[in-house]
């Protein structure tokens, strides 16, 4: 008898349940590839582009192309896998119902929690930095926010804490006001701005349809001015010189801190990319979702990861990286008076950045419900998640709890810990979601579906992993022994540990590829995924651990015992 921690539903049990009214009233099928493209963008050209880029063009370099492009063909093998899973699997729920297809309920719903991470979790950070441009530009446009009512309680506290010269966290400080001994400190804007983004997400998806397509097409309109300008002006200030500064011995280098700098920012970069994936949870609202769901995924991830690549070089063109020390705003930051000095095209950025920050809030906000929903179908969330407003037809009780789970903690986190906190369980949910599909069954092809192209992995899968391993060996001094010193810094000792564990699973990926034959598209995602979690801190397994513990007590209480396959 199997586990039952391990049951799964049948594919067609749960196209059934979703398409028959099983669960009541249905979503309203109205996004089309086009506008499931533009999702798709508004979600992935972002907080990224506009905030935690510079964080990792400060850690990386120029350099933080490589990881760019590692990170784009990471996502784009793990966009073949969502497309394949979206194209067998048309429902609401995204990797999490993939999950319960092929790995089971536990697995489904470890999974689902995480991906509260990825969304929810995930907009707090999108909200803080929505905030701060939208302060700036209020600045610009003399009007004043003041310090304490546009910052986040903990960053003010730990930057007075750590001895900060950053004056505006200064000032939130001491002329925040005191009640019962504890200083007022609010990021206002943050709070409202997700109050009106859930509003707009509850009365219903055509509505949000309309608002994204007209912000992406401003979004793009002006990245693509961005790009013009700045990089005319590297080209015309004889700037490209930037792209190889001084590394620490003085010696010209593309990776001035090393291939390790560049991995350090690995959780900046894998930021920009999150949100390809929340294309996938709107399968019951889609036109065509077998066919237009892998298209919309595919298209978004390709644009963005092109616009990425040229961000990065216009930014490392036009300022010498290890100014982006702490610049949330590295877009506007780079046409300032010392730098560029195109004061105008400063102003368009910041308007620029409100727009794209709040299409990802949207996007963001869209599809947490529905994973919650789909979860409450499947009996291990309560009944009311899966509650369908009657007139708007949207996840009505869901949205309004999402709304809360990213408003509240805005009142006591920070951008910090909530972006390391999101990356790692993204890539955790990628890693799921490539290796279920090396578990499904082949199936004939059909006219008007998304087919995942099979490529035998039996010889090459295993060539790839002696090649690489070979390569490091001759080419990188004391790569592999290296890995074996186990230093007493902790960053260090953490990046070991997982690189001996990334490479003893691509040791026994290889014997499964040669031995069961799996599909190359699927095994490279995983791996790639794999790779890049590698790049991850102590502390970041340290939270990500907790959070999963919480969820399994969680899932152990009540969906182990709710659960309708129970």
């Amino acid at each position: 008898m199997s586990n039952p921690l391990f049951r799964k539903k049948n594919i067609d049990k749960i196209i059934t349940e979703a398409s028959d009214g099983t669960h009541g009233v249905g979503l309203k099928r109205v996004l089309t590839v086009k506008d499931l493209t533009f999702f798709g963008i508004a979600a992935i050209l972002g907080a990224g582009s506009f905030s935690s880029l510079g964080g990792a063009v400060f850690s990386g370099g120029p350099g933080v192309i490589v990881l760019f492009i590692i990170t784009g063909i990471a996502c784009a093998f793990t966009a073949f896998c969502y497309s394949d899973f979206a194209s067998r699997i048309p429902v609401a729920g995204s990797a999490y119902t993939y999950a319960y297809a092929s790995f089971g309920e536990l697995f489904a719903w470890i999974i689902g929690w995480a991906l509260i991470m990825e969304y929810s979790i995930g907009n707090i950070y999108v909200a803080y930095s929505w905030s701060d441009y939208f302060t700036s530009f209020m600045e610009r446009m003399n009007v004043h926010i003041p310090a304490y009512l546009s910052t986040s309680y903990m960053e003010a506290k730990h930057a007075i804490a750590a001895g900060t010269k950053n004056e505006e966290l200064i000032s939130a400080w001491n002329s925040s006001p005191v009640f019962a001994g504890v200083r007022f400190i609010i990021d206002l804007p943050a709070l409202v701005i997700n109050i009106m983004i859930t509003y707009l997400v509850y009365r219903g998806v055509k509505e949000s349809k309309n608002f994204s397509n007209i912000m992406v097409i401003l979004k793009l309109g002006v990245v693509l001015l961005i790009l013009i300008v700045g990089g005319y002006l590297v080209m015309h200030n004889g700037l490209t010189s930037n792209w190889l500064p001084e590394n620490p011995e003085g010696v010209k280098s593309f990776m001035p801190n090393g291939f390790k700098g560049v991995m350090a920012a690995v959780a900046g970069v894998f930021f920009a990319y999150i949100g390809f994936d929340a294309v996938s949870v709107l399968a019951e609202e889609s036109k065509n979702p077998q066919r237009d769901l892998p298209r919309g995924m595919i298209y978004s991830l390709v644009i963005c990861t092109v616009i990425y690549i040229l961000l990065t070089l216009v930014l490392t063109g036009a300022v010498h990286y290890q100014k982006f020390e702490n610049v949330g705003d590295p877009l506007a930051f780079i046409f300032e008076k010392q730098n560029l000095n195109v004061a105008w095209m400063q102003l368009l950025v910041a308007v620029c950045a409100v727009v794209a920050m709040t299409s990802v809030l949207l996007v963001f906000q869209m599809g947490q419900p529905r994973i919650w929903m789909s979860m409450s179908r499947d009996g291990l969330l309560p009944s009311v998640f899966q509650k369908i407003h009657p007139r708007f037809q949207t996840p009505s009780f869901s949205t309004i709890v999402t709304g809360l789970v990213v408003g509240v903690p805005i009142l006591f986190t920070d951008k910090t810990f909530v972006l390391d906190f999101t990356s790692i369980a993204t890539l955790f949910a990628f890693v799921l979601v490539c290796g279920g599909v090396l578990l499904l069954p082949r199936i004939a092809k059909e006219k008007g579906k998304f087919h995942l192209p099979f490529v035998s992995s039996k010889y090459i899968f295993p060539s790839l992993i002696i090649l690489s391993i070979v390569l490091l060996s001759v080419f990188t001094e004391n790569y592999f022994s290296g890995l074996l010193h186990f230093d007493v810094d902790a960053t260090a000792l953490t990046y070991n540990v997982s690189a001996l564990l990334f490479w003893s699973i691509c040791i026994l990926l290889s014997i499964g590829a040669f031995i069961k034959n799996w599909s190359l598209i699927p095994l490279m995602g995983l791996t790639t995924c794999l790779y890049l979690l590698t790049g991850m801190t102590a502390m970041n397994w340290a939270w990500f651990g907790g959070w999963l513990l919480i969820g399994l007590i969680i899932y152990l209480l009540y969906g182990y015992k709710k659960s309708n396959l129970a």
